[in-house]
Parts: structure tokens; sequence; C-alpha cells
């Protein structure tokens, strides 16, 4: 069953002879359930293309469908219901005082924040091994990393969005992060990730996507891709 669907998607940034094509006629299709890597060399077009998938951006050309729907119909708590996000950096993502508001804060922007959200708050703190009451900006860089992704897993989305989420983290926040994810995957969850760890990717991807300059150039089982040299 198809979940994400991107078709001819072209980015174009500047005018004139400032013109940068960022994404160049880019298309393909996600099954749900299925674990997606998209790799490349820095300024391939990777960031741009997962911003669009969750309507961070808007295309210039082109569309991405999620369920059948184009993005650009949808409003945000739509969006944010449908593909949770996480960026690079946690702390472009956190925003509240303590651990707890922060699990809370999606359900309060969307005015859901009933008994039945508090329980899964409660839920994900105890799987998390959180601190409910801890100010998430003195935690270190791994569990801020973890904070931002269980403010993600606990709205439920079905597809998640991950740009680059091992980056900065030592191997054994790593392990934490990539299991949170395997997990997420296992559950049935979609999962979309840049990564620029081929490690990660060959153990966690089962298909691998490769961008250069804003282009598809493969896309295929992540063994076949990462064994091809002439690719990569």
């Amino acid at each position: 069953m198809e979940i994400l669907r991107v078709e001819n998607l072209t980015k174009v940034y500047g005018k004139g002879e400032n013109e940068v094509r960022a994404l160049d006629g880019v298309s393909f299709s996600v099954e749900k359930g299925a674990f997606v890597s998209v790799i490349g060399p820095s300024g391939s077009g990777k960031s741009t293309l997962i911003q669009q998938l969750n309507g961070l951006l808007r295309p210039t050309s082109g569309q991405v469908l999620i369920d059948g729907a184009p993005t650009t119909q949808l409003r945000t708590s739509q969006l944010a219901a449908k593909v949770g996000f996480l960026f690079q950096n946690p702390d472009r993502q956190i925003c509240c005082k303590t651990v707890r508001e922060e699990l809370e804060f999606g359900f309060k922007a969307q005015g859901a924040l009933d008994d039945e959200a508090r329980a899964r708050v409660d839920e994900v703190i105890e799987e998390f091994g959180f601190n409910a009451n801890a100010e998430p900006y003195l935690l270190n860089r791994g569990t801020r990393q973890l904070l931002a992704l269980a403010s993600i897993i606990v709205m439920a989305p079905q597809t998640i969005i991950l740009d680059e989420p091992t980056t900065g983290l030592d191997y054994r926040e790593c392990c934490k992060v990539m299991e949170a994810i395997e997990k997420l995957h296992k559950s049935g969850k979609t999962i979309v990730m840049v990564c620029h760890d081929m490690e990660v990717v060959a153990d966690f991807a089962d298909r691998v996507i490769v961008m250069t300059y804003g282009e598809m150039v493969a896309d295929g089982p992540t063994f076949d891709i990462l064994r091809n040299s002439e690719i990569l």
C-alpha cells in the first residue's frame, strides 16, 4: 500500500543568474512500512527533499502526496498528524521548560491534551526512562535527540522523516537513537531517513535513494546500491 508519492518535484531558489535548482524533477513512491534512506553528498538536495515531505518547504513545481492527498492542500495540523519530522539538531525542535511539557506540546497545539493524551505522555516517559521534570536544555546531546524523537512518537504519526538522526552523537547515543527508530519501524511505521553514515544505512534501511545535484540518480534495495561502486 502506497503511503507517500513524489511526482516530478522541483525546487528552485533565487532567480536569473542566481537561480539554484535544489531539486530537479524528482519522482518516487514509498510503500507503507518501508524504511528508506536518502544518501548523497552535501548540497545534493537531500534536506530540501525531505522538508518537502511534510510541508516545511513548498515545491516550485511538482507535488508530494500523503495518503493520496497533495501536501499543499492539507492544513499544518493535518500534515503533523500524518508525518513527523526529526531535525538534525534537536535544539531546533525543543522549545519547552520540562520534558513533560515538551511531550505534551503537540497535543496542546492541536487542542487535544486530554486524559488519553496525558496517559500516552506518561507511557513514553516511562518507555524512554525520562525525568518528567528535567529541563530539556540541560540534558546531554543524545538525550535531547531522544526527547525530540519521543515528542514525535507520542503523536503517533504513520510516517516519520529523519534528518541525520545520529549526527553529533557518540556510539552509545547513536545506538539508543537507532534502537528507538528500529522499534518504530518494526511496529509498522514508515521511515524516511537522510543519513551520512553508511554503516547505519546498511544496518537499518531496506531501500536507498541516491541524490546528487538535485537529481535522483539511483533507487533500489540497500545492498544493491551500496555494492555499486559506480553509483557511489
